[in-house]
C-alpha cells in the first residue's frame, strides 16, 4: 500500500523538466530518485499511524518533521510549501497546487467508508492547500484509490469522479499528449493522472502512460501509481525490489507500520 505512489514519483522524477512523450523508456533510469512527493506521502502515512484522532496538530508535526529531515530531494518542494514549513506561525496559504493530491494516497487506503476517506483527505489538504481546487484534488485522488481497492470497475470509478468532482475524464492519452505542458495545479494534473490509469492494462503500463503525458511528471505519475496499485492489487516483484533498494529504511518502516 502506497508503494505505487512512491514508484510513480521516482520513475517520473527525471522527466519533470525534460518531458518524454512516449511510453518507451527504461522504467528506472540510473538518475531517477524519490522526490518531495514520496517524502510527504510517507509523512501522511506516518500521521495516520501515530494519531488515531487525525488531528491537524499531529499532521503539521509530521509534515514539518519529514520536510526538515529530507530537505533536498530531486524535484524540490514548492516555494509556498517551504515558506509554510519554515514559518513559526503556520497557516494555510490557499493553494490549488497538486501537492495536496500527490501526498494523499495513504488516506485512500486507511478507512472503511468513503465518507471518512473524503473527510480525512480534506483535512490532509487544507492544512496548506485550503483552496477549493486543492481540497478537491486530494479528495478525488483518495476517493479513486478507495473505490479501486474496494473492487469498483474503471467505468464506475470514472463515473463517480466525473459526477462528484467535475473532472473531464472523457479525453484519451493520445489527445492530451501533444499539447500538454507543465501544470502545477490540481485541476491540471489530477484528471490527466486518472486518464492514464483508466487507459492502462496493468500497473507498469499505467506508469508508462502517465510519464508519456509529460507535464509535472513526477507528481502526475505519483497520483497514477497510487490509483493503479489499488486497482490492480499487485505490483511486479522486480519493481517492488527495485524501489525498496532506492528508498530510506525509515520509509520502508513507515510503510510496514501503515500496512499493519
Amino acid at each position: 500500500m502506497i508503494l505505487g505512489a512512491i514508484i510513480g514519483d521516482t520513475v517520473g522524477s527525471i522527466y519533470e523538466f525534460n518531458n518524454h512523450k512516449s511510453v518507451d523508456f527504461p522504467l528506472f533510469d540510473p538518475y531517477c530518485e524519490f522526490t518531495d512527493d514520496s517524502i510527504l506521502t510517507v509523512a501522511i502515512a506516518k500521521w495516520l499511524v501515530i494519531d488515531k484522532k487525525h488531528s491537524l496538530e499531529k499532521l503539521d508535526e509530521c509534515l514539518v518533521d519529514f520536510t526538515k529531515r529530507y530537505p533536498n530531494p530531486m524535484g524540490a518542494y514548492g516555494t509556498g510549501y517551504l515558506v509554510w514549513a519554515n514559518s513559526q506561525n503556520r497557516k494555510p496559504y490557499n493553494s490549488w497546487g497538486n501537492g495536496s493530491a500527490m501526498r494523499v494516497s495513504a488516506v485512500g487506503w486507511a478507512f472503511d467508508t468513503l465518507e471518512e476517506t473524503l473527510e480525512i483527505a480534506k483535512r490532509s489538504a487544507e492544512i496548506t492547500h485550503n483552496h477549493p481546487e486543492g481540497i478537491k484534488g486530494a479528495q478525488a485522488t483518495a476517493a479513486a484509490i478507495f473505490l479501486a481497492r474496494n473492487g469498483k470497475t474503471k467505468p464506475e470509478i470514472k463515473d463517480y469522479i466525473t459526477k462528484n468532482f467535475g473532472y473531464d475524464l472523457s479525453r484519451t492519452c493520445d489527445e492530451i499528449r501533444p499539447k500538454y505542458r507543465f501544470d502545477g495545479s490540481c485541476q491540471g494534473t489530477v484528471p490527466e493522472a486518472m486518464i492514464a490509469f483508466l487507459e492502462s492494462k496493468d500497473f507498469e503500463s499505467a506508469i508508462r502512460l502517465a510519464v508519456s503525458l509529460g507535464g509535472d511528471t513526477d507528481t502526475l505519475t505519483c497520483i497514477t501509481g497510487g490509483i493503479a496499485e489499488a486497482f490492480y492489487k499487485e505490483i511486479p516483484q522486480w519493481i517492488v525490489d527495485k524501489i525498496l533498494s532506492m528508498i530510506p529504511q525509515e520509509f520502508e518502516d513507515v510503510l510496514g507500520e501503515f500496512n499493519k
